[in-house]
C-alpha cells in the first residue's frame, strides 16, 4: 500500500511538474502573439497630420474665394472675375476631394490593420483560456485525489517538504498568472473592438462628405460652363479689354525698364564716384601725389561707371540683396488674402479662342479695400499711374525690384524707406467688382516668377 501511494506520488510531482511547465512555454507563446508588431505600413507621401493641414487651408481658400465671388456677382451677371472665382473654388474643391480620398485610403489601411489585431488577440484570448481551462481541470483532479496539506506533509524529508511547497507556491502563481493575461488580452480586445467601430464610424461619416463635396463640384462646373457660355457673348468686349491691357502692359514694361536702367546707371555712377575717392586718398596717403596732379580713375571704377546690366554690389546693396533673396520660396504675400488669377508667363485666355496672353507677374485677386502691403524691406523707387493698371509703387530690395500696380490708393511717395509687411495702398476695384493686384518681381532687368517666391499662405 506503502509503495502504491509512493508510485501515486511520485506520479503527482511529475504531473505538476509537467503542469508548470505547460503554461511557462503558452505563456512565452501568449507573450510572443501579444508582442507582435503590427504590419508595418507602406509610405505614402502624405502624413495625416498633411491631410489635415491642407483641409483646414482648403476650407479658408473656399471660404476666400465665396467672398471674392459674392463680390464681383454684385456688380455684373457674368465678368472675368467672376469666372476667375469660380475657378477658384473648383480648384480647391477638387483638392478638398482628393483630401477625403487620400484620409479614406487611410482609414481603410486602419481598419484593415485593427481587423487583424483583432484577429491576432482573439486567437490568443481563446489559446489562453484553453490553457487556463487544462490548468484548472488538472487543479481539480489534484484536490480530488489527494488533500495538499497531506501531500506536503507526507514527505520523507525536509528537502523533500522544501520542494513541494515550491510547486504548489509556483503552481498557484501560474495560475493567478494565467487569470491575469486573459484579462488584460480581454481588455485590449475590448479596446481593440471599440477603435475598429469609430474608425468604420469615420469611414462612413467620410463617404458622406465625399458624396456631399461631389455634388458641390458638379455645381460649380454648371456655373462655370454658364458663365463661360454668357462671357463668350461678349466676344467683342473681351477683345478690347484685351487690348487695353495689353496697352497698359507695355507702357508698364517701358516704365519699369526705364526705372531699372537709372537706377543701374546711378549706382554705377556712385560706386565710381567712391572707387575714385578711395583711389585717391590712397595715393594721397602714399605720398604719389601733387599739387598739379590730376586724380585718375582706377579701372574697377571704370568698369561700374560703364555697367549698364547689373547694379553694382556695394556691401550696403549686397546686402539688401541677400535678405531679399533669402526669401525665396516663402516669401510675403503682397495682400493677406486672394487667390492667384492669372498666372506668370504664357498661357491660354480663359474666354476666347486661339488667343495667348502674357503676364509678366501674377494677378492677385481679393476683397474689396484690401490693404497691399511691401513683401520685404526696401526703398520706394516709383510711385506714378498707367491707364489701366492705375497707381503703381515700384520698391527696390538692392538689385531686386517688386511691382505693385492697380492700386486704388498710396500711402508712401517716392524715396520712402518701407519694411516688410508695411501698408502701401490698397487694391483698385473696377466696374465689374473685380478686385485684383499685379505682382512683380526683378532681378535688374530679368523679369522673375513670383510664384516661385511667394510663400504658403
Amino acid at each position: 500500500m506503502y509503495a502504491k501511494s509512493k508510485h501515486w506520488l511520485c506520479w503527482l510531482l511529475l504531473g505538476l511538474m509537467l503542469v508548470q511547465a505547460a503554461p511557462s512555454v503558452a505563456q512565452q507563446r501568449s507573450k510572443k502573439t501579444t508582442t507582435r508588431k503590427a504590419p508595418v505600413r507602406k509610405s505614402t507621401t502624405k502624413s495625416k497630420a498633411q491631410l489635415e493641414r491642407e483641409r483646414l487651408a482648403n476650407l479658408r481658400r473656399i471660404r476666400e474665394a465665396s467672398r471674392i465671388l459674392s463680390q464681383t456677382q454684385k456688380q455684373k451677371e457674368a465678368s472675368l472675375g467672376q469666372l476667375n472665382a469660380l475657378k477658384e473654388k473648383l480648384d480647391v474643391q477638387k483638392g478638398v476631394i482628393r483630401n477625403i480620398s487620400s484620409e479614406l485610403k487611410y482609414i481603410e489601411s486602419d481598419v484593415r490593420q485593427t481587423e487583424t489585431q483583432v484577429q491576432q488577440t482573439q486567437q490568443s484570448l481563446e489559446q489562453l483560456k484553453s490553457e487556463y481551462a487544462r490548468l484548472i481541470y488538472a487543479s481539480s483532479k489534484t484536490a480530488n485525489s489527494y488533500n495538499r496539506l497531506m501531500f506536503l506533509f507526507a514527505a520523507e524529508s525536509f528537502n523533500q517538504l522544501m520542494l513541494r511547497m515550491r510547486y504548489v507556491r509556483q503552481y498557484s502563481e501560474v495560475r493567478k498568472t494565467q487569470a491575469a493575461q486573459i484579462t488584460s488580452v480581454q481588455q485590449r480586445l475590448n479596446r481593440q473592438l471599440t477603435g475598429l467601430t469609430e474608425k468604420k464610424q469615420e469611414k462612413s461619416s467620410l463617404l458622406t462628405t465625399q458624396l456631399a463635396e461631389n455634388r458641390n463640384l458638379s455645381t460649380l462646373k454648371v456655373q462655370q460652363d454658364q458663365v463661360v457660355t454668357k462671357l463668350s457673348r461678349q466676344e467683342e468686349n473681351l477683345r478690347q479689354e484685351l487690348a487695353n491691357r495689353q496697352e497698359a502692359v507695355r507702357k508698364l514694361d517701358n516704365l519699369i525698364a526705364q526705372r531699372v536702367r537709372e537706377e543701374i546707371a546711378r549706382a554705377a555712377r556712385v560706386a565710381a564716384a567712391k572707387a575714385a575717392a578711395k583711389a585717391a586718398a590712397e595715393r594721397a596717403a602714399a605720398g604719389s601725389s601733387s599739387p598739379g596732379s590730376t586724380a585718375r580713375t582706377s579701372p574697377a571704377a571704370e568698369a561700374a561707371a560703364t555697367r549698364v546690366d547689373r547694379i553694382t554690389l556695394t556691401p550696403e546693396i549686397a546686402s539688401i540683396s541677400s535678405s531679399f533673396a533669402e526669401n525665396r520660396g516663402r516669401m510675403l504675400w503682397p495682400v493677406a488674402r486672394g487667390f492667384i488669377s492669372q498666372h506668370f508667363g504664357r498661357h491660354a485666355h480663359p474666354v476666347l479662342k486661339n488667343v495667348i496672353v502674357e503676364n509678366r507677374g501674377v494677378d492677385i485677386q481679393t476683397s474689396a479695400g484690401e490693404a497691399v502691403r511691401a513683401v520685404s524691406a526696401g526703398k520706394v523707387l516709383t510711385v506714378t499711374s498707367i491707364a489701366g493698371m492705375n497707381n503703381i509703387v515700384m520698391v527696390q530690395h538692392g538689385e531686386y525690384f517688386t511691382v505693385y500696380a492697380k492700386l486704388r490708393s498710396v500711402s508712401v511717395s517716392e524715396g520712402d524707406q518701407v519694411q516688410a509687411k508695411q501698408s502701401i495702398g490698397t487694391v483698385y476695384t473696377n466696374s465689374e467688382g473685380t478686385s485684383e493686384l499685379q505682382f512683380q518681381v526683378w532681378r535688374n532687368s530679368s523679369n522673375l516668377n513670383p510664384e516661385s517666391w511667394l510663400g504658403q499662405k
